[in-house]
């Protein structure tokens, strides 16, 4: 499982093109009374809480499928490797999704401190407290998720559930097959 995460590490810590649209737009979008990078620091969370229960339902499914599936002759759990679990049944979408959050949680940290740096706490950039420091908090939040949660349940879940991942079994395999 360890070198599978590892295998999609580099696809996970990547910048793409649309990762920089985005952060153009972040840039763009602070206009005066709209509080926007306080909304904007919602977003990784919820699009967070909505991949989380998804590998939770997938791995829930698998758990089942293995469960109504086991070969009663010597006991052990079948599955048949799936992708039709995820959306539209293809898995790299939630690993684009979870990029995407890290990376703008990522960004929206660096942001913040950024300004607390150069401007200081009380610059216009800032806002104001109440706005600054559930931005703080959130992001934290969404880090400590993504980390221990998400990202170690997106190995385990494609791992099981999608095509044999090659990285799991080692160098020697991998070379061989």
């Amino acid at each position: 499982m360890v070198r599978a995460l590892e295998h999609d590490f580099k696809e996970v810590v990547g910048i793409s093109w649309y990762l920089w649209l985005f952060v153009i737009v972040f840039l763009l979008l602070n206009i005066n009374g709209w509080h926007t990078y306080f909304w904007l620091s919602f977003l990784p969370l919820i699009l967070l809480l909505i991949v989380g229960t998804k590998l939770e339902y997938i791995s829930t499914r698998l758990a089942q499928e293995a469960a109504d599936c086991s070969d009663e002759a010597s006991g052990n759990p079948w599955t048949k490797p799936c992708k039709e679990h995820f959306w539209f049944s293809h898995p790299r979408a939630v690993l684009h999704l979870i990029h995407f959050i890290l990376f703008q949680n990522s960004f929206e940290m660096a942001f913040f401190f950024w300004v607390l740096a150069t401007y200081g706490f009380d610059s216009c950039i800032m806002e104001n407290r109440s706005y600054a420091l559930p931005r703080l908090a959130i992001g934290i939040i969404v880090q400590v998720l993504c980390s221990y949660s998400t990202l170690p349940l997106y190995a385990i879940v494609t791992h099981m559930g999608g095509d044999i991942k090659l990285q799991a079994f080692g160098e020697h395999v991998h070379v061989s097959v």
